[in-house]
């Protein structure tokens, strides 16, 4: 029967929003994948943890991936490279020595403060084609979006499978 949900023959996948959006996202996220690479020797996933640590400082790995809607193994790979290339520091928290919170070096704060300009270049470069007032809409439908897959009970703590 057309138009039922057992009907297969008209679906589009080029016009089905969650394959739109993925779209999108990982085109985004190449083309700020290949700035950082190139410029920074960084992947998506370190330049994601150090800008959540740039924000919000001292998290656990956990907190990372609550933060970054990463994968658990993601984050891990990530603040591995940037343990050994002395961009993080690992340090006891007080309050239970079992978690161990991440914190930025002097180089990973300098790095951070290097690249946010040009993430933000980059932002504006691609959002340049919208108006303002397209801009704020966007926004707020995104963030619609969001509470709606958290209504229908979306995990917001990883990554879907690209």
């Amino acid at each position: 029967m057309p138009g039922s949900p057992e009907d297969t023959t008209e679906f589009a996948l080029e016009a089905f929003l969650p394959y739109r959006l993925s779209v999108v996202a990982n085109r985004a996220s190449r083309l700020f994948a290949r700035r950082y690479s190139e410029a920074y020797g960084l992947s998506v996933p370190e330049w994601r943890v150090l800008a959540v640590l740039g924000r919000f400082g001292g998290l656990s790995a956990t907190g990372v991936t609550e933060r970054t809607a990463m994968d658990k193994v993601k984050v891990s790979r990530a603040v591995r490279t940037l343990l050994d290339r002395g961009l993080l520091e690992r340090q006891e928290d007080a309050a239970d020595r079992r978690v161990q919170r991440l914190g930025m070096t002097p180089a990973g704060r300098a790095l951070h403060a290097a690249i946010v300009p040009e993430a933000r270049a980059l932002e504006a470069a691609l959002l340049q084609g919208l108006a303002p007032a397209e801009r704020q809409a966007l926004h707020a439908l995104l963030d619609r979006l969001e509470a709606r897959l958290g209504e229908m009970g979306a995990p917001a703590d990883a990554e879907g499978p690209d």
